[in-house]
């Protein structure tokens, strides 16, 4: 799974995506609102971790999450 932040101008905020290994959009969320079924993503009880990796991520820039 990768991750990417996408920067925001004026008042649109900041928006996270999490592709799959085929690079296919799998949820899209605001980086400031914690994203809900993440058990759905296989990512429950990751949620420090997952906002952790959020505040470090540079914009623009596809990274894979490894958590």
């Amino acid at each position: 799974m990768y991750i990417i932040k996408v920067k925001g101008k004026a008042k649109i905020p900041d928006y996270i995506q999490l592709r799959d290994d085929n690079f296919v959009l799998v949820a899209y969320f605001r980086a400031d609102r914690p994203l809900k079924k993440l058990e759905k993503y296989g990512l429950e009880g990751k949620e420090s971790e997952l906002s952790e990796v959020i505040e470090s991520l540079s914009y623009g820039k596809l990274e894979p999450l490894n958590i």
